[in-house]
């Protein structure tokens, strides 16, 4: 996939032990899109609360 200059990306890899990687891709990265990926980013990986919030998420589309 190749991003536009005003687009960026969030690349999430896990590993089989269930460890979560996260990168950003973009070529602004003083933008915004690339500065929103980075929040999002650094939400994923430091706040718990989140983290439970996107475990439930996923549970509950499991359930569907």
């Amino acid at each position: 996939m190749e991003l536009e200059n005003n687009q960026a990306a969030i690349i999430l890899e896990a590993s089989d032990e269930g460890e979560i990687s996260v990168n950003i891709e973009g070529s602004d990265e003083d933008g915004l899109a690339y500065a929103l990926c980075r929040a999002l980013a650094k939400k994923v990986l430091v706040d718990e609360a989140f983290q439970t919030e996107l475990l439930d998420m996923i549970e509950d589309g499991a359930k569907e």
